[in-house]
């Protein structure tokens, strides 16, 4: 069939008021079908369409049919969304994408056990997105991405320091958490800072690892001014997160770990990123008004949770995890972070059950725990260790666009985003 006679039959019958579409067995096609059988460009279609007040032209020119796989490229069926990774694949994916972006072999797998951790978890907040802050940040020059931290380990004080040399985190954290369990193990109570180091992974990874080295933990840690202080106008607190483990035994220890503000940065980002608008409350603007638009509140400011309490305890983090440490306050981070990853410290603290508690502290924390379940309350971290367990079955869901925007970035391409 000619062109002539194509362009009559698109003219005539494709409109999207000629209603269901059917095959060649009278079968209705599925949408994709549907959708692929009407070239933007208008190629021909493989259906006849069926309406219910037929054209009499329509009825005169066939429907053309064009060659098998003459359906553009761009409209053939799409690849599943999601590919699923287990959780050792993500990890050396993630570990070969930084070795690429200029980090040693111990910094890479360091930091991408956190990353790989959160995303199996499905807190995307502080998964696969943060590789994008943490290899910009290597190729500005803010860190080294091979120095080796130093570790201070008086064995007789219950205080151990670990400087990052303006390295990420991570590294630092793996190196010095068993020591911090000894130590708690052996003085009941002990405390771990970690000074000059940058962060932009949760905390909960960290609590839980101490977790299961069997102490409780807490950790707390400034970050850069993106906060107003309860009544105040402009950014000046971090974000600065809380997050607390109790080992629990054989079951999953009870962990949370929350921003003092009413959410974290990453989930401003990810708004952004996905074109949502944010609730209400959740930050203000420029000039102090409040503002829905993540793009708006990114300029100006988070909020505190719970108004003036939640501003205090971010105020008790400055105090503990940046004063008394040592180290940046949030405003001094973002002075000196050149608007890259946070600069500053974390403190953690490690506690020795065994040092405080009766032998029945188990079941009496489990008295408590099955107490709320049985009011219909979900548990801090129920979500994730759902997601965890459904990872370890099904796999990590990872999107194809991301994972082709990994392999860019191995091949070298470092302005792809990732989200």
């Amino acid at each position: 069939m000619g062109d002539e006679a194509l362009s009559l039959w698109n003219k005539h019958c494709s409109s999207a008021v000629l209603g269901a579409v059917y095959n060649s067995t009278n079968e209705p096609l599925s949408p994709w079908d549907k959708y692929c059988s009407r070239s933007e460009r208008g190629v021909g279609v493989r259906a006849v369409a069926i309406q219910a007040k037929k054209s009499t032209k329509c009825a005169d020119i066939p429907p053309p049919r064009p060659a098998p796989n003459s359906c553009p490229t761009h409209l053939q069926p799409p690849e599943p969304p999601m590919q699923h990774l287990s959780y050792e694949e993500l990890h050396a994916l993630l570990a070969a994408t930084l070795r690429a972006g200029g980090y040693n072999e111990a910094h890479a797998a360091a930091i991408a056990e956190v990353l790989a951790r959160a995303e199996r978890d499905q807190c995307r907040s502080h998964g696969i997105y943060r590789l994008t802050g943490i290899l910009k940040s290597r190729r500005a020059g803010q860190n080294h991405g091979a120095r080796e931290p130093t570790i201070d380990n008086p064995p007789e004080r219950a205080i151990l320091k670990i400087d990052a040399h303006g390295e990420f985190s991570p590294l630092a954290f793996a190196r010095g958490a068993p020591l911090l369990a000894e130590k708690a193990r052996h003085h009941g109570i002990a405390a771990m800072a970690i000074n000059h180091c940058l962060h932009l992974s949760a905390l909960w990874p960290e609590v839980e690892t101490l977790a299961a080295l069997g102490v409780g933990a807490l950790a707390m840690c400034p970050s850069s001014a993106y906060v107003a202080p309860a009544g105040g106008n402009a950014p000046l607190l971090g974000t600065n997160p809380l997050a607390f483990a109790w080992p629990n035994g054989d079951a999953p220890p009870y962990v949370y770990d929350f921003a003092t503000s009413v959410a974290a940065r990453g989930e401003i980002e990810l708004h952004r990123l996905d074109g949502k608008t944010l609730p209400d409350g959740w930050g203000i603007d420029a000039d102090g008004a409040p503002s829905r638009d993540p793009a708006a509140v990114l300029a100006g400011a988070l909020l505190p949770f719970g108004g003036h309490k939640g501003s205090a305890i971010s105020t008790m983090i400055e105090i503990l995890a940046a004063v008394w440490i040592g180290d940046h306050l949030s405003s001094e981070s973002s002075e000196a972070d050149g608007g890259l990853a946070p600069n500053h410290g974390t403190l953690h603290i490690a506690l020795d059950p065994a040092a405080f508690a009766a032998k029945d502290r188990l079941a009496h924390a489990e008295k408590l725990l099955a107490a709320i379940r049985a009011q219909g309350a979900r548990l801090p971290s129920e979500r994730r260790y759902a997601a965890r367990a459904a990872a370890a079955k099904d796999g990590i869901a990872i999107s194809r666009e991301n994972l082709e925007r990994l392999q860019r970035i191995q091949q070298g391409d470092f302005a792809v985003e990732l989200y």
